[in-house]
């Protein structure tokens, strides 16, 4: 990995005198209900000043999210459990192999601005992605980061070919922020195939991951580059308690 490359990166970081963030890993795979659940519940607490904000990084088992956006006619092949959920986007899969990063925190202590906070989140996948060299971009028509690929074929229109590496979709509660954002590791990528993911279906435009790009990265490797680019993003963070 290399040292971060931006200096002008987007910053939400918290007022002054705030606590650290709470940093908490799952070490077994998390099912999506019970994933909601806990985070409907803990952006409660934060609302109320009961509990600290949270990034909770899981795995799940293979599955599709429906987002508030999604088109029925997007769900191809229902091969997986199909959530709805009440997060902003259109159809995504999750599953082994992707990282998924629930970031639960106090707008109202950093900037009640939701595209700011939208541009954070990319700023954060994209710092990471530079960590392991590969450059990750944002469009303004596309929701996620993006990496170009010059060795697949271009769209009809010679339009470059670009695969979508990591997924964003957020939901606010009284200010409060859950769900989030999930970077392809290694995921299977013949998975994607039962959606239309995120509504993308121009034929240059695909989905990949660091694997698929070849770097045979460990989940762990890819959860400290995480944990590096969020506080230059967002502020200090602290391990859970045991």
């Amino acid at each position: 990995m290399q040292n971060l490359r931006g200096q002008n990166q987007t910053s939400l970081k918290p007022l002054p005198g705030a606590a650290a963030v709470e940093w908490r890993i799952a070490d077994d795979p998390v099912a999506y209900d019970d994933a909601v659940a806990f985070m409907e519940a803990r952006v409660a607490e934060i609302a109320e000043g009961r509990a600290g904000e949270l990034v909770w990084l899981v795995e799940h088992p293979a599955l599709y999210t429906a987002g508030t956006s999604a088109k029925p006619q997007d769900l191809i092949d229902s091969r997986f459990p199909v959530h709805e959920t009440g997060r902003g986007g259109q159809f995504t899969y999750h599953g082994p192999g992707q990282r998924v990063a629930y970031v639960m925190l106090d707008l109202s202590r950093r900037q009640k601005d939701v595209r700011a906070f939208v541009a954070a989140l990319e700023a954060w996948i994209v710092a990471t992605l530079a960590l392991f060299n590969i450059s990750g971009e944002t469009r303004e028509d596309r929701v996620g980061v993006w990496v170009a690929r010059p060795d697949k074929k271009p769209g009809r229109k010679n339009e470059p070919a670009e695969d979508k590496i990591a997924a964003i979709g957020v939901r606010m509660r009284r200010w409060v922020s859950f769900h989030g954002i999930a970077i392809n590791v290694e995921p299977d990528l013949s998975h994607f195939s039962g959606i239309v993911p995120c509504g993308i279906k121009d034929d240059h435009l695909g989905v990949t991951s660091l694997v698929d790009l070849g770097l045979p990265v460990a989940m762990a490797d890819v959860d400290v580059a995480l944990r590096r680019a969020f506080e230059e993003i967002f502020g200090p963070t602290v391990g859970s308690p045991p």
